[in-house]
């Protein structure tokens, strides 16, 4: 049996100095500074991460590059499988991040706005490195495609770009399976909607996605601990489970999740 992975992720942007931080939020909003993103990459590689995500969150909403010096930087200090997320529009920026250390890019508002940058991204690099990262929240209105009940009320969930800034009326379900059979080797969950709360990840939302591909999902949003981590691995059949809070204030180590999900048969990397 495949071995759940625990990833830590940090979200990246630019401080009041230009310089790369840190940050922390709640549904995508209020953010925070946290930490230097070379100094938290080093610590998560020493502790046992499975993977680690660096996120550039506004190099879309911005239009600019991805801040691939740092991420080089971060590069030279973990030896796990690094992804790097924010700013990758074209073949062009999925060769310069790859170059500059990642493992894997993720990528959300450009793939939606040209979906044939996923075909493109897999002929040239492999399915291995492209992540599809879609940024969801509930919508309770007739549009969608597919539909769950949540909470006694129907909904579905939407695809967002721009950091959630912007809606795209696309079913994230549907996108899914889109991307999954262009060539996208993995698919990065996040929920707008439970983003920051630490009330447990979106599990309708995951296992909405969970049963429609047979492409790896990484669940992330509102973890609050090791619980969460079961219950989207058993409940949603997710094959990663993404924490930032957690793990960023020291509420709990990766070694607490992992022998947390051991005792209780999910299988991971101790």
């Amino acid at each position: 049996m495949l071995t759940k992975r625990i990833i830590p992720c940090i979200d990246v942007d630019l401080d009041d100095d230009g310089n790369p931080a840190v940050y922390t939020g709640v549904n995508f909003e209020d953010l925070k500074h946290t930490g230097d993103p070379v100094e938290m990459a080093k610590r998560y590689n020493e502790a046992g991460a499975d993977e680690f995500v660096f996120l550039d969150i506004t190099a879309s909403a911005e239009g600019r590059a991805t801040m691939l010096d740092t991420v080089s930087r971060v590069a030279d200090e973990v030896f796990i499988p690094l992804t790097v997320g924010g700013g990758i529009r074209t073949r062009e920026d999925i060769k310069e991040t790859l170059r500059a250390g990642a493992d894997k890019v993720s990528i959300n508002t450009a793939a939606l706005r040209n979906p044939d940058l996923v075909n493109e991204g897999a002929r040239a690099f492999g399915s291995q490195c492209i992540v599809i990262s879609v940024d969801a929240r509930r919508r309770y209105d007739e549009a969608g495609e597919h539909y769950v009940e949540v909470d006694g009320e129907s909904c579905w969930f939407e695809c967002t770009v721009k950091g959630g800034r912007e809606g795209t009326d696309v079913d994230v379900v549907e996108w899914a399976a889109e991307a999954e059979s262009r060539g996208a080797g993995e698919l990065f969950v996040n929920s707008i909607d439970a983003d920051g709360t630490k009330d447990g990840y979106d599990i309708p939302l995951t296992k909405a996605v969970c049963d429609e591909v047979s492409t790896p999902v990484i669940a992330s949003s509102g973890c609050g601990g090791p619980e969460d981590m079961y219950e989207v691995f058993t409940e949603a059949n997710a094959d990663a489970g993404l924490a930032a809070s957690i793990f960023h204030f020291d509420e709990y180590s990766i070694r607490d999740v992992k022998e947390y999900l051991d005792e209780r048969d999910v299988p991971v990397r101790l």
